[in-house]
């Protein structure tokens, strides 16, 4: 048994019957189980450098800052990158061994609520996107005064 069978095979309707919404997460979460723009390729990192900020680290080799894209798009951050034509001196090279993956693809990250892209950096070999939590004030919690009479 796979562990994708494992998690579409769990009964979640305790947490249905509790909770306002909650369905809609779990089946977003279920969906994104092994999909296959997220196969692993690029590798990434994922980092937390305090309570609200983050970044996502992406290994692209081979790659050219023009040939990678960041957006936001549905709550989604998706990189993608497609790689140019060969140039002709690239084209009469013949391959022994290539462990470089140089290919297209396209990345998504589902962004928590709130969380904003703050900027993105290419810089050797290693895209970086900084994301900060930006919590409305009337979100946070809050003390109530208690007053008496």
């Amino acid at each position: 048994m796979t562990n994708l069978h494992k998690l579409t095979s769990l009964d979640l309707q305790p947490f249905y019957r509790n909770t306002l919404g909650i369905d809609r997460l779990f089946e977003s979460m279920l969906n994104r189980v092994d999909t296959p723009a997220n196969n692993g390729y690029p590798p990434c990192n994922v980092i937390r450098t305090d309570e609200d900020h983050y970044a996502v680290e992406l290994a692209l080799a081979g790659f050219i800052e023009s040939e990678i894209d960041v957006s936001i798009h549905d709550g989604q951050l998706v990189v993608r990158a497609e790689k140019a034509e060969q140039e002709t001196d690239e084209v009469n090279k013949e391959y022994l061994h290539r462990g470089i993956a140089v290919r297209s693809f396209v990345k998504t990250f589902q962004l928590a609520d709130y969380v904003e892209v703050l900027g993105a950096k290419f810089q050797d070999g290693i895209l970086t996107v900084s994301l900060e939590r930006l919590v409305p004030e009337s979100m946070k919690p809050r003390k109530i005064v208690i007053e008496s009479k």
